[in-house]
């Protein structure tokens, strides 16, 4: 990575991750994405910044397009950027800039008329139909250099442009580079300039790397080079390297798609080097696939269904080595299995950041498993402008998490000091989906469950985390938590004490609110963290407490008894 200085936005190594640095201090990003083309408009964004603040949020994720700002090659216009820049700067929100350069969803309809309609210069990739029949894509061809520099010469651009207006300020604290990269309809571009690439020899660098790097590979990777391990070959055209497949024609994308989009980032952070990723389209058919949708819907199954050659996890190994100017590869997540993909995206110690989920109350509930679990930087909702304060979800989520951030970031720190978690409504037949979590702390364990009541458990989310010792922070609701000694000689572990906590208004650290007991621990069972509406299921005495700070603190014990104590 290269040199920057510490007064702009950067990230900064920490323990199995990194942390975003803002104005010199670790920033947990409580972010959310604008509907596609929100931010071409500053006219109308400022008929959004306040809600996006009545929602918590506290960074706003929006594109900055190529054909808003190079209408006419070689003339820039940066007005309504900048008109952007202002209004979020007036309201104390932080900006991620989306390029949408050469690429937006697998598609090139965000590149200007003049490279649209100029097929000469900037040629398209084709599609192999049936019948030998080529199809002309609505997306330009990774393999003519004419697309990227010119792209690469505009993002230039638009990063010494951010650097004037904004480096004293830090509104903008990092960039997107393209948008949900890859071929769409086709595993592989079938025209004749890469058609001669394919029948070329693999660059050996490639192979190399795949070669030395084969015991840290993504698991998911090596999945789809066992054809490339049982030949052994370091030489030869693709289809010779890794076999004649689908999963082949993804491998030689993704490759020239990570050059192309290296060569742009390279050029981008010369002249400001902010934080710089790329965003994935996941493949919604694949083993953590977790929805009932067609797939024509979200896009899955062949490389080609969902867009080939972007970072999906069996090529992210391809991507992390050959875009080094990108710090991160970034997922996101709207149909898989939320926690498996943040585990996934999390290979080689690289940091989680969800630039788009789900912006219903399943996925703010799943913020805090990103958060807590995976050390996250941001989990981001999309479409946020469609919704009001009053309706979001995340203002409920975000409120919570924007009290507490300082306490967060500190545990992230400590990677081992914390666990996120979330209770999703149970089953229409009461059956529950969502598992305990279990994890151990020191000399404890705890077991998470929902919260107790005596009609329906409602959904919840938190964190727990461990402040040392025997003692404990709990922040969220909807569950409960229940400790146990891992001394062998444990004969009880009880609750020594357990504290309702509030954040200061003025010293942003935690006082006591009320000292808890009784019926709140479930006479000294366990821990609990109630919604705010529990079900009494019509039973009269409401012995579960609705939730008010949903911050507590406890502290357990251990009795070790001999047998002439009993």
């Amino acid at each position: 990575m290269a040199n920057h200085s510490k007064s702009i936005p950067h990230l900064e190594k920490i323990e199995k991750s990194q942390q975003l640095i803002v104005n010199g201090k670790p920033f947990l990003m409580l972010g959310a994405e604008l509907q596609n083309s929100s931010m071409t408009s500053a006219a109308y964004m400022n008929t959004v910044w306040k809600k996006l603040v009545g929602m918590n949020i506290n960074t706003v994720l929006g594109c900055v397009t190529w054909e808003d700002i190079e209408p006419v090659e070689g003339k820039f216009d940066f007005s309504e950027l900048d008109g952007v820049i202002e209004g979020a700067r007036a309201n104390n929100l932080h900006l991620v800039l989306l390029w949408f350069g050469s690429f937006k969803n697998g598609l090139s309809t965000y590149c200007p008329s003049w490279v649209k309609t100029n097929i000469k210069r900037f040629p398209r990739a084709h599609l192999r139909k049936a019948g030998g029949v080529l199809e002309t894509a609505d997306v330009v061809s990774i393999f003519h250099k004419e697309v990227r520099d010119a792209d690469a010469r505009a993002f230039t651009n638009l990063m010494r442009h951010v650097k004037k207006v904004d480096e004293a300020h830090s509104t903008v604290v990092m960039v997107q580079v393209e948008n949900e990269i890859g071929l769409l309809g086709d595993s592989r571009d079938g025209s004749s300039t890469a058609d001669k690439l394919f029948a070329g020899p693999v660059p050996a660098a490639l192979i190399e790397h795949l070669s030395s790097k084969w015991d840290t590979l993504h698991a998911d990777l090596k999945a789809n080079l066992q054809v490339f391990k049982g030949l052994g070959k370091t030489s030869g055209t693709w289809e010779e390297v890794f076999g004649a497949s689908k999963k082949t024609d993804e491998l030689f994308m993704a490759y020239h798609y990570a050059v192309y989009v290296d060569k742009v980032a390279a050029a981008g952070k010369k002249e400001y080097p902010l934080p710089l990723y790329t965003n994935v389209w996941q493949n919604y058919v694949g083993s953590d696939g977790e929805n009932g949708f067609p797939v024509i819907v979200g896009g899955g199954g062949d490389p080609g269904d969902y867009p080939s050659g972007g970072g999906v996890t069996n090529v992210l190994d391809i991507w992390n080595a050959f875009a080094p100017n990108l710090d991160f590869i970034a997922p996101d997540i709207y149909l898989n299995d939320y926690s498996s993909s943040c585990a996934k995206y999390r290979h080689l110690d690289q940091p989680l950041f969800i630039p788009e989920q789900r912006r219903d109350e399943y996925g703010a509930r799943r913020i805090w498993k990103a958060f807590g679990s995976y050390q996250a930087i941001c989990a981001s909702p999309f479409g946020i402008d469609t919704l009001e304060p009053e309706t979001s979800p995340f203002t409920r989520h975000y409120g919570l998490l924007s009290s507490v951030k300082d306490i967060v970031l500190d545990a992230q720190r400590k990677p081992e000091s914390m666990v996120g978690f979330f209770f999703d409504e149970l089953f229409e037949d009461g059956r529950d989906p969502s598992p305990a979590t279990v994890a151990r702390f020191g000399n404890f364990e705890v077991t998470i469950n929902r919260c107790f009541v005596f009609g329906k458990p409602g959904p919840g989310a938190g964190l727990l985390i461990h402040q040392g010792g025997a003692k404990f922070l709990l922040i969220g609701w909807g569950f409960q938590a229940e400790f146990k000694s891992l001394s062998p000689k444990s004969t009880f572990t009880g609750i020594l004490n357990f504290t309702e906590k509030m954040v200061h208004s003025e010293t942003g650290k935690l006082v006591t609110a009320r000292k808890l007991n009784g019926d709140e621990t479930r006479s000294g069972k366990l821990c609990m963290m109630p919604n705010e509406e529990p079900d009494y299921g019509g039973f009269p005495i409401c012995v579960t407490i609705p939730a008010r700070t949903m911050i507590a603190e406890c502290e357990v014990y251990s009795l070790e008894e001999e047998s002439s104590d009993r």
